[in-house]
């Protein structure tokens, strides 16, 4: 009787063992490999979009801070003087960038990352800004042109005050040698969700 009972208890914990494998791998329904926001945002318009994407993705997310923090009069697109002006009509322009913030899209936890900053952790890459006359501002051309983009998917996402996307996207693509551009759109409207379902449609 012992033995019978012995034996049961054997055979019910090698099932268990059985049933309870840990190297079943875990199912990723979107389907969309490791995608990171990367954003730039002068008045936090872009920055309230991509976080609200980025946290409802799972994404991890980081902020481009320009060594030159732009003021009202940087900004005023009336004035033919001001900074952004004379940055968006000069193609040769690249604005520096002081330093790239990790932060976890929630704004209540950041780092500095190191000047080595760079996308090789990610299959995707989301890259968010506001339009300025049109186009993306310089500073995400120092960006781009900073990073290794063979095999790695880009996606563009704007803030705009009515021009839109335009070819904002596709003009910084062509500054990002062997990407695989999937292309953009302006969410200057729409919830996190709205991003999150666009970006798995375009990774699908």
């Amino acid at each position: 009787m012992k033995k019978l009972i012995l034996s049961l208890l054997i055979g019910g914990l090698m099932m268990t063992g059985l049933s309870a494998n840990p190297e079943t791998p875990s199912t990723d329904s979107g389907n969309t490999g490791s995608v990171a926001f990367v954003y730039f945002s002068a008045t936090g318009t872009t920055e309230r979009m991509a976080k609200n994407a980025a946290k409802e993705m799972g994404a991890d997310i980081f902020e481009i801070q320009p060594l030159h923090k732009y003021t009202n009069s940087d900004l005023n697109w009336h004035d033919k003087k001001s900074l952004s002006s004379i940055e968006c009509n000069d193609p040769k322009s690249r604005p520096a960038i002081k330093s790239i913030v990790s932060n976890s899209g929630d704004g209540n936890s950041a780092s500095v990352t190191s000047g080595a900053f760079d996308i090789s952790s990610y299959d995707t890459v989301v890259v968010c800004y506001p339009i300025w006359w049109a186009y993306a501002p310089k500073i995400l051309y120092t960006f781009i042109e900073s990073q290794n983009w063979s095999g790695k998917k880009m996606i563009t996402l704007c803030t705009s005050g009515g021009s839109g996307l335009g070819r904002s996207g596709s003009n910084l693509a062509k500054f990002a040698k062997g990407v695989d551009f999937k292309g953009g759109k302006d969410f200057t409207r729409g919830s996190g969700a709205d991003v999150k379902n666009y970006i798995e449609g375009l990774l699908q």
